[in-house]
């Protein structure tokens, strides 16, 4: 049984930069599509940044440049890179794994979430 755990969130001003880790127990992420979403208040979770068992990434247009997404199978963790911050960044974030589905809500994992708030 895979577990993921968030970590890394908090408040941030505008422009400012974090970096979210997610750390994976009970399985090799080695075979998993991961990624991250996002739910602001009273919105759907979106899907921000996704990475392939190939390393093959996407992004979603609103944070292309600014989030940068990778993966060390050594320590079996996922990272979010994100710089210049902007208020609309604001929300939960999850971390999701999949053997089949890529950058989906289908994905069978899912982490707890980490808040991130961007604010003056």
């Amino acid at each position: 049984q895979l577990q993921l755990v968030e970590s890394g969130g908090g408040l941030v001003q505008p422009g400012g930069s974090l970096r979210l880790s997610c750390a994976a127990s009970g399985s090799t992420l080695d075979n998993y599509h991961i990624g991250w979403f996002r739910q602001a208040p009273g919105k759907e979770r979106e899907g921000v940044s996704c990475i392939r068992h190939n390393s093959y990434r996407t992004y979603v247009q609103s944070v292309k440049g600014r989030f940068t997404i990778s993966r060390d199978n050594a320590k079996n963790t996922v990272y979010l890179e994100m710089n210049s911050l902007k208020p609309e960044d604001t929300g939960i974030y999850y971390c999701v794994a999949d053997t089949y589905y890529y950058c989906s809500t289908n994905s069978r994992y899912w982490g707890q979430g980490t808040q991130v708030t961007v604010s003056s």
